[in-house]
């Protein structure tokens, strides 16, 4: 991994999510250390954890929160660091996978999950590419909430075997999921402190104080 672990954007979080964080080292923050990631999570997320792991997923969003804050319009038109998407397109994709991911494992949890048209994750789904901050604020919003209703439902359930089917990690447990949303969201939101170094524009804040498909 190309960032020291003490670099100035994940200082805090090594605090605040720190099996979030450990988890997304372990993948060598992509989907290159897959084995040892899935190996973490199993580790990490056991019965009884997921207002832990909750607590963690709110501390990554306000994480995002700042780096939002700290983008311009301008920025967000920008190469975004995966395919061909912009910032804007790759913020709203990561909410939209923070967001769905917990909830469709809090749906197999409560004996919801649909048979005859299950969830198809599909990765390389960009967000709209002229979303503004405001609106991404919004979506980044909507998955905070969705987050706490999934966690409500996982709750007793973190080590259950979860149906729902990721191309790239497979197949999780139902809490593993809610993590995992997080360490998705550290992947892009080291994107976006690279692209801030890189365009010589106002860092995102390293404090924690500070969507959809």
């Amino acid at each position: 991994m190309a960032d020291s672990p003490t670099a100035a954007w994940l200082g805090s979080l090594l605090e605040a999510a720190p099996d979030t964080v450990a988890v997304w080292r372990a993948m060598d923050g992509d989907f290159a250390g897959l084995i040892a990631g899935r190996r973490e999570l199993h580790a990490r997320v056991g019965e009884g954890s997921v207002q832990r792991i909750l607590a963690e997923q709110e501390a990554v969003a306000d994480a995002l929160a700042a780096a939002l804050q700290a983008t311009s319009e301008e920025m967000l038109l920008a190469p975004g660091g995966e395919e061909h998407w912009n910032v804007a397109q790759a913020f709203a994709h990561t909410t939209a996978a923070r967001r769905f991911l917990p909830t469709w494992a809090a749906l197999d949890c409560i004996g919801e999950w649909p048979e005859e048209r299950p969830p198809i994750v599909t990765p390389s789904i960009p967000g709209p590419p002229d979303a503004g901050v405001d609106q991404l604020v919004v979506l980044l919003d909507k998955s905070r909430a969705a987050q706490r209703r999934a966690a409500e439902r996982i709750a007793g359930h973190e080590r259950q075997r979860c149906r729902l089917d990721h191309p790239l990690v497979g197949h999780l447990r139902c809490g593993e999921w809610l993590c995992f949303a997080g360490v998705h969201d550290l992947m892009h939101l080291e994107q976006l402190h690279r692209l801030a170094a890189g365009s010589g524009g106002r860092a995102p804040s390293a404090g924690v104080d500070a969507g959809t498909r």
